[in-house]
């Protein structure tokens, strides 16, 4: 096996996940979504002990710039690397391979790991109308979520930038039909 650990990282509505399940499976790798870890985090500190885990229950997008949506998503993220890292120490030292996805993968972070055993990319979509797409195809029921959308390429510009200082692989998500095969070829 090339790589035990693979860390993808992008902006919201990238299409990270669209990627990490299926190589997930052609790996036979776990598949764990930050998500849940930021859940998890959640669930056992408190917004006074941890106000940077809890930003988006406590607080709303609206009235924050897009910079400030920035600045709050980087301040999640490097809260939450201790529990990122002992994820990933935990499959390197049990030998099993896992896919880690999510938006909370600063490069910075991923550039501490990436090796031979640990592999990282940043999925990136910068266009802020196909990611208002992608979120009305995926949560329909929210209807158009423009802001949300503008926040996102802002921060998954962001975050692309980062991966190029950080020597991470930038993945552009679009075209899809090619995407697996484009980060297959990244990963080799």
């Amino acid at each position: 096996m090339d790589w035990r650990v693979l860390l993808i990282g992008g902006a919201s509505g990238s299409g990270k996940s669209a990627l990490s399940y299926p190589t997930a499976r052609a790996r036979g790798a776990a598949l764990v979504e930050v998500d849940d870890l930021v859940v998890a985090t959640q669930a056992v500190t408190s917004a006074d002990a941890q106000p940077a885990l809890h930003f988006w229950r406590t607080h709303s997008d609206a009235g924050l710039t897009a910079e400030q949506v920035l600045d709050a998503q980087v301040a999640l993220a490097r809260a939450l690397e201790p529990a990122l890292a002992a994820v990933i120490e935990n499959h390197l030292d049990t030998d099993l391979p896992l896919v880690l996805e999510g938006d909370y993968l600063l490069p910075e972070f991923c550039a501490k790991w990436t090796g031979p055993e640990v592999r990282s990319v940043v999925v990136a979509e910068p266009d802020a109308a196909q990611l208002e797409r992608n979120y009305l195809i995926r949560e329909p029921s929210s209807g158009a979520q423009r802001k949300r959308a503008q926040d996102s390429a802002h921060f998954g510009t962001w975050l692309a930038g980062e991966a190029e200082r950080h020597g991470i692989p930038v993945l552009p998500a679009r075209p899809w039909s090619t995407a697996l095969d484009r980060l297959a070829a990244v990963l080799r």
